[in-house]
């Protein structure tokens, strides 16, 4: 039997959007221009811009290239979206959706999923 999926729960945050806070907040508690981390990651200050706003799904090899040029590594980065992510859903954020921004839509599905969903319940 097909799992009922519920579209008004509050969504979960992307993996892009969740990143690029973490990784903007890492640059500003360092203290350090967008400009300059841009340059060290041999990246455009505007891509940069764009993963930190949760615009883009920036690569493997560009995610690496941020953190080393934040003096990051990996593990560290991933345990600090992990624990953003927990305290968002602790203080319920990702219940209420009171101060949560997601690019996602929320509510009524429509388009290709209202479709395979109208397929799975016939």
């Amino acid at each position: 039997m097909a799992e009922i999926l519920d579209f008004k729960r509050t969504p979960e945050p992307l993996w892009r959007e969740a990143l690029g806070r973490k990784l903007r907040e890492t640059r500003e508690e360092r203290g350090d221009r967008l400009v300059d981390v841009a340059d060290r990651a041999g990246i455009s200050v505007q891509y940069l811009s764009e993963i930190e706003r949760g615009r883009k799904e920036p690569s493997s090899e560009m995610i690496a290239a941020v953190a080393g040029a934040l003096g990051i590594d990996l593990a560290d980065l991933l345990i600090g979206i992990a624990g953003q992510v927990r305290n968002l859903r602790a203080s319920g954020y990702l219940r209420t959706g009171s101060q949560f921004h997601t690019s996602r839509p929320t509510g009524r599905p429509s388009g290709p999923v209202a479709m395979v969903g109208a397929l799975m319940a016939a």
